[in-house]
């Protein structure tokens, strides 16, 4: 089903004027923004952009989680009471924020970028859900990945294959040998969570979801694939992707 979509409000939002919304357009605060969210109304992305720094908002469309996914997986998220969110590779906090907007869920952001961990404070704090989001700065390796209902990942290791142009920048490690490790670490993750532990991955993760997961939901109208799974049973062995 289609969903309706705020416009932007001011003429200085021309695209062809504006490819990258330079400054801040005039349009819906962040509270008129956050209740259309509430009310499964997908946003423009632009309109959510606005409240993202520079630097952030021009590489929202390759690294953060479009709008219309956030909402779909709150949607699942709520159907299935899933109380508690950890989002792997959080970035800027984009899908955090929206799906707490869209939901009563608690979430977790864990990322590894410092900096990246203070603009997903200040996005929480912009759109009123800092009392329901968290972020947590570390890697997998870390062990900072705490226990959840569900886990999201959105090609949290894809960065690791990017050319230099596409990457955020070079201040952490990055590499074929940090991509197949993370990799290894969430297929551990997974084969570790206890049984009625969910997983949704929007355009993969690189590795294999055990074959203890059946999945629950799949949407094939967003850009990349939207898929749910529930942890059915113990796990034994890796499974199909």
């Amino acid at each position: 089903m289609t969903r309706p979509h705020l416009r932007l409000l001011s003429a200085a939002s021309n695209e062809e004027e504006h490819p990258l919304i330079d400054d801040i357009v005039t349009g819906p605060s962040a509270q008129q923004v956050a209740a259309a969210i509430a009310r499964g109304i997908v946003p423009d992305e632009r309109l959510f952009d606005r409240f993202l720094t520079y630097e952030h908002r021009i590489v929202s469309c390759l690294h953060w989680t479009p709008l219309a996914v956030a909402l779909r997986a709150g949607e699942w998220l709520n159907q299935h009471d899933v109380k508690t969110v950890v989002d792997i590779g959080s970035g800027a906090g984009k899908f955090c924020v929206v799906a707490a907007l869209a939901t009563e869920c608690n979430f977790i952001g864990v990322e590894q970028r410092s900096r990246l961990i203070g603009a997903a404070r200040n996005l929480a704090e912009v759109f009123g859900v800092e009392h329901r989001v968290q972020f947590k700065h570390g890697t997998l390796s870390d062990g900072v990945v705490p226990k959840a209902d569900a886990y999201y990942l959105y090609n949290p290791f894809g960065e690791n294959l990017f050319g230099s142009e596409d990457r955020l920048d070079e201040e952490v490690e990055l590499g074929k040998e940090r991509y197949q490790r993370d990799i290894a670490l969430t297929e551990a993750l997974l084969q570790q969570a206890p049984v009625g532990t969910y997983l949704i991955k929007y355009n993969g993760f690189g590795g294999l979801v055990p074959t203890s997961y059946d999945v629950v939901h799949t949407d094939f109208c967003l850009p990349n694939l939207l898929r749910m799974w529930q942890k059915a049973r113990p796990s034994e062995s890796a499974g199909a992707g």
